[in-house]
């Protein structure tokens, strides 16, 4: 990671620090961050002629050759001190940020939509959850409808509340850029699509969009997930929250293995904010509130919770999944309580980790 003595290069600056980086195989990657910008290379960094001849520019202050998999993503990385802000919104630094609403909107019967968004905001929410397209194990089951993202962004009118919706490949990903969807949720499936984070991360490069990053179903170690964010984050924009959901082989009850608990080592190894999805972690919206509060008391920054004012209407998850408003309310009332005993101790136990 290469740190300039001002908050940002000149054009002049940033051709002569590529030229030379250039000459030991080495590109540069820019990562515009609230404060500053710094450049990540992506190659072999040990090189001490390299390093030498970097920090031998007068505009360069350091060099900081991370040993971590992960340059961008850990804690003690330039970007450790980076705020995620949304629309005024700040995710993590002590606040509990809610994203809340249907697991996929139905086309046929937009009120349902509109009526939860209302709700959503009403109960605390932040953030308003909708899906547009979603996959599916069947190629028969409802796949999703373009025509549900003018749903979404109308509800967006209605409330004021930014809209987050997952997205699956290039084409959905430019649909919802132009639309204006302010988070983009990268599903489990997707989370080792390295193609497609990359191309999320490209596009998004100087955006105020935020990316929220499920962990995959099948990933072990904590670094996997970590690396996945990297992926996002190595394209230029570091507004990024990570989000455990549940992984694989499931437990009995559950539609998952619930996984909040790896929050506290989130937070051990990297400055992203963590938001907990329980509603895919349980699987059932009987225990939906008990999993959010556990996620709040290992240190969660936040929830992503599917809600509907009429579940058993719904489609997609929804009709299990999915709390009514009167339970979201009581959820997030009871989380953010949570939260705000444990913030401090949990801080206290990460920084002594």
């Amino acid at each position: 990671m290469i740190i300039p003595k001002e908050r940002h290069l000149t054009p002049e600056q940033e051709a002569e620090l590529s030229a030379v980086t250039g000459e030991f195989g080495i590109t540069l990657q820019k990562i515009a961050g609230e404060t500053r910008s710094v450049y990540a290379m992506v190659g072999d960094e040990r090189d001490e002629l390299l390093v030498k001849r970097v920090e031998g520019l007068d505009y360069i202050d350091r060099v900081d050759t991370i040993q971590k998999p992960y340059k961008l993503m850990a804690k003690d990385s330039e970007l450790g001190r980076h705020s995620v802000r949304l629309n005024g919104l700040t995710i993590g630094n002590g606040h509990f940020t809610v994203v809340a609403g249907h697991c996929t909107i139905d086309p046929k019967n937009p009120d349902y939509f509109y009526e939860t968004a209302a709700a959503v905001k009403e109960a605390g929410g932040d953030i308003l959850r909708g899906g547009v397209w979603k996959p599916r194990t069947s190629p028969h089951s409802f796949q999703g409808d373009h025509r549900s993202m003018d749903i979404l962004i109308e509800a967006k009118a209605r409330t004021g509340l930014p809209v987050d919706t997952e997205v699956m490949d290039s084409e959905q990903l430019d649909l919802a850029l132009e639309a204006g969807v302010d988070m983009l949720q990268v599903g489990a499936r997707n989370a080792l699509n390295y193609g497609l984070l990359k191309e999320i991360g490209r596009k998004i490069a100087g955006r105020p969009t935020i990316v929220l990053l499920k962990r995959g179903m099948h990933m072990g170690k904590v670094d996997e997930f970590i690396l996945a964010a990297e992926y996002v984050v190595s394209g230029g924009n570091p507004n990024i929250v990570l989000t455990p959901r549940g992984t694989v082989p499931t437990m009995d009850g559950f539609r998952n293995h619930p996984d909040e608990s790896i929050t506290v080592l989130l937070k051990e190894k990297t400055w992203a904010p963590v938001l907990v999805d329980p509603s895919h972690s349980v699987g059932r919206s009987a225990y939906v509130p008990f999993a959010a509060c556990a996620a709040a008391a290992y240190g969660a920054d936040g929830l992503i919770v599917e809600s509907h004012v009429a579940p058993v209407k719904g489609i997609g998850d929804d009709p299990k999944q999915a709390v009514t408003p009167e339970v979201l309310y009581k959820l997030i009332r009871d989380a953010r309580a949570i939260h705000a005993m444990q913030k401090e101790h949990v801080a206290h136990i990460i920084a002594n980790a």
